[in-house]
């Protein structure tokens, strides 16, 4: 057997192959449930049900959604330069740091002034955090992979230094939070009683905005280049080390703007447990969409049902829950084998 490169590929292919990818993780979860003493045809009717069968579940799901869409796009505009940003979890706590410390009362503006305000407040602070590893990537060779993901962990000490210190809220009777956002920072609610909220748009306009900017403008062409062969970029002209650390404020920036959006869409207060995760799940989806930035939106919408649906399903059949990140993890992989055989076809001798 060998493996004999594509000359090209069809449209058809690339297309059936994140559904494939899919119908993998699925077959791998009916052994897991047929394993736990459960029926795979009820278990999937009611992770179906719990993740989109109704509209409170839909609105959960969708709110999930948001912040995965940020930092899939953090790590998919990262990864697309050959610069492995696995901080986007640090810089998302950055771009909450920097919303509460303006959006509690350091400023009064309207709402139409200060949620822009915030998400580019956000957004500074959390490029300031990824630029710091890039410039050690471009002038001292230091592996960016470990310095951002060592980041996290000093970056939620701090968040944990300042929810118990400076910035506890006094009338919180006890809990380590900080103090509420204004009103005016709150975005506001798309469906009424339920939690989904303004930042869905914020997350899709930004999808939309940085395909535009990779498919159309010069700059996203050079971040293209650099990614594909970066030695043929310099013999050409292209700048690599202002292309790189370009790269890396926009995907910061991303990052913390997944922060702001759940401050100021779901928690209201930063908190330690503000993210789940966020961060690491972004890896997940900018790797199942191809880092394509509008495939980002429809693989966090699936991260995001396999986690709320796989939750509403465990309840129901007294399950484990981790299945999720057992589809999640399958799914990540049939993408990568699947994305092989796109560019590649095997030859049986």
């Amino acid at each position: 057997m060998r493996l004999e490169p594509r000359e090209h590929s069809s449209l058809l292919l690339r297309a059936v192959v994140p559904f494939g990818s899919a119908v993998v993780a699925l077959l791998a979860c009916s052994v897991l449930i047929l394993w736990a003493d459960a029926s795979p045809v009820q278990a999937f009717f009611l992770f179906i049900k719990g993740s989109v069968g109704s509209k409170f579940a839909l609105s959960e799901t969708l709110a999930r959604t948001i912040p995965l869409i940020f930092t899939g796009l953090a790590v998919a505009v990262a990864f697309k330069a050959k610069l492995w940003n696995i901080g986007a979890e640090g810089q998302l706590y950055g771009g909450a740091c920097m919303a509460t410390w303006l959006g509690t009362g350091m400023i009064d503006l309207p709402g139409w002034l200060m949620l822009p305000l915030l998400f580019a407040a956000g957004a500074l602070l959390g490029g300031l955090l990824l630029l710091g590893p890039t410039l050690l990537k471009t002038w001292l060779a230091v592996d960016e992979v470990v310095t951002t993901l060592l980041l996290n962990f000093i970056i939620l000490l701090f968040v944990n230094y300042l929810v118990f210190g400076p910035w506890k809220d006094p009338m919180a009777m006890g809990w380590p939070q900080a103090a509420p956002m204004v009103d005016t920072a709150l975005l506001s609610t798309l469906l009424a009683k339920t939690r989904l909220h303004m930042g869905l748009i914020w997350a899709f306009g930004a999808s939309v905005l940085l395909w535009l900017f990779m498919r159309f403008t010069t700059w996203g062409y050079q971040i293209r280049a650099v990614g594909y062969n970066a030695g043929a970029s310099r013999f050409a002209g292209i700048p690599v080390n202002p292309v790189v650390v370009r790269t890396a404020l926009i995907s910061g920036g991303l990052a913390g703007c997944a922060g702001v959006s759940e401050l100021c869409g779901l928690k209201g207060y930063l908190t330690l447990d503000l993210s789940p995760g966020f961060g690491y799940s972004g890896i997940v989806v900018a790797m199942l969409a191809g880092l394509h930035p509008l495939g980002v939106v429809v693989a966090a919408f699936f991260v995001a049902m396999l986690s709320i649906g796989a939750d509403s399903m465990s309840r129901a059949l007294n399950i484990s829950n981790y299945i999720a990140d057992v589809a999640t993890a399958v799914s990540l992989l049939a993408v990568l084998v699947s994305m092989l055989l796109v560019r590649y076809r095997i030859r049986w001798k």
